[in-house]
């Protein structure tokens, strides 16, 4: 293993893969709240999230959370990382209730070649020759399915780079992944409140308006929120960024089979062939980290 190579930390690597898990499957999640507006959605995450993370650090560890976590200039890097995050949701949630959950899952595809190469150019990590033949193969996939679309895929590019942009800031910015995403919440959490009460003030607003069940996942939906962001951000801290930038294909390929086998959403053998590129470039990717993970020196 060359200086170049760190070995993959075990408990980074395993918050990142269960994050993108569970972001595979939300679109089940959300598509059971297809009749809300999409805004009114993206509202409800920031505010229970905020509520639910906020709330137990000041339960747990009082105001020092706070203190201690805005250092200097990690607010202003959390107030862009926290509009990026927003914008990301609003448009993942509108996509998937409006029967676009395949375009979606191709954003997420080319997210994670973004992330190699913000890794490359902005963090100066270095690739081995698998790492750039796995590269080199999703692209070639990834560059067939853009072309098969006919026109830019902007749902997919605009969730792909606001995404990329934000694990970059959470990457680099001093800050815990918890106290990090209270804060992030925290930042939104007015001009949520604001949006939702504009809503309600129209009679837009489905909350509250007699369907209990829909209330309860709105309010859940800030939960779910926040494990897989704790679990991506303690993640991304700990592991390469190239590596992140691999391992999110989990997500997208989770999203695809559920827009596909169970949202019924079309899905075409020469979208097949292109999606099977970014699989065996995962394939290639996932077996050179194994390597490396056996080639580790053991502790002690």
């Amino acid at each position: 293993m060359t200086p170049s190579q760190p070995s993959l930390d075990r408990q980074g690597l395993a918050a990142a893969v269960v994050a993108y898990v569970i972001w595979g499957v939300f679109p089940l999640y959300w598509y059971l709240l297809r009749h809300v507006p999409a805004l009114e959605i993206m509202a409800h995450r920031i505010v229970w999230c905020a509520l639910f993370v906020a709330g137990w650090l000041f339960l747990s560890q009082g105001r020092g959370w706070l203190r201690a976590s805005l250092r200097p200039g990690v607010g202003r890097m959390l107030l862009v990382s926290s509009v990026l995050i927003s914008g990301n949701w609003g448009l993942y949630i509108w996509a998937v209730t409006h029967g676009h959950v395949v375009e979606s899952s191709l954003g997420y595809f080319i997210n994670p070649l973004v992330n190699v190469l913000l890794g490359v150019l902005v963090l100066r990590e270095r690739l081995n020759g698998a790492q750039w033949t796995a590269v080199a193969v999703a692209g070639a996939g990834v560059l067939w399915l853009t072309v098969q679309l006919g026109q830019p895929p902007w749902i997919a590019l605009a969730l792909a780079f606001s995404f990329a942009f934000y694990g970059l800031i959470r990457k680099v910015a001093h800050v815990d992944a918890v106290p990090g995403l209270a804060i992030e919440s925290l930042l939104m959490l007015l001009p949520a409140l604001g949006l939702l009460g504009w809503m309600h003030a129209r009679g837009e607003a489905r909350f509250l308006g007699g369907q209990p069940g829909s209330d309860v996942l709105l309010v859940i939906g800030g939960v779910m929120t926040a494990l897989p962001l704790i679990g991506f951000a303690f993640g991304a801290r700990r592991i390469p960024y190239s590596t992140i930038g691999i391992l999110q294909y989990i997500a997208p390929s989770l999203q695809l089979i559920c827009g596909v086998w169970l949202l019924d959403e079309p899905f075409s053998g020469t979208q097949a062939v292109g999606f099977g590129c970014i699989w065996l470039a995962l394939l290639i990717y996932a077996g050179d980290g194994l390597r490396r993970l056996r080639s580790a020196p053991s502790p002690g």
